[in-house]
């Protein structure tokens, strides 16, 4: 089935001397790309926090610990139901504001529906096995005795695109993106 929904995330990170200041700039730079990403009409439930870090940095030389300063990161998950858009949505990301655009991963809007396809399918295909495999040794399947199911409750694992910008002006056009098929 080809993909019709697309999960991204999205950071932004600052640094500064004073731990304040790092949160305050991380702050304007996450409000920024929020608005923006709101602006596009991706729905109400779309956006949502994943963490927040402010952490201190360290120089070391000759063995000896220096504070260099703090860096402050946001990081944000966007639902994108439409994967058409995509590419909008990394671009805006960026010239809004985002210092990181990563773990990009597809799926479906409607998986129960795909999943319990996929089964009635491996059933029939399993029937058709057990049958050919029968009829090898001259005799017919009479009934099922027993069918295991043995499956994850864990969606498909991310499969990352990650992208750092130094200059937001580098994105000119959207990203292209093809999400392809899931099996």
């Amino acid at each position: 089935r080809a993909a019709d929904r697309a999960w991204v995330s999205i950071n932004a990170e600052s640094r500064s001397k004073d731990p304040k200041e790092a949160q305050r700039l991380n702050t304007e730079a996450m409000t920024a790309v929020v608005a923006k990403l709101k602006g596009m009409s991706l729905g109400a439930d779309a956006i949502r926090t994943t963490s927040f870090e402010l952490q201190p940095e360290f120089d070391y030389t000759d063995g000896r610990q220096r504070l260099r300063g703090y860096v402050a990161r946001n990081s944000i998950e966007v639902r994108v139901d439409d994967v058409t858009r995509v590419g909008e949505v990394l671009t805006a990301a960026v010239t809004s504001g985002a210092t990181r655009v990563g773990g990009l991963r597809f799926d479906l809007q409607d998986r129960q529906a795909a999943e319990r396809e996929a089964l009635q399918m491996a059933v029939r295909s399993a029937r058709a096995r057990a049958e050919a495999v029968a009829a090898g040794a001259d005799v017919k399947i009479d009934r099922i005795i027993r069918i295991e199911d043995h499956r994850a409750d864990t969606p498909e694992p991310p499969r990352p695109m990650t992208m750092r910008m130094g200059a937001q002006e580098s994105m000119a056009a959207d990203v292209p993106v093809t999400p392809g098929n899931l099996t």
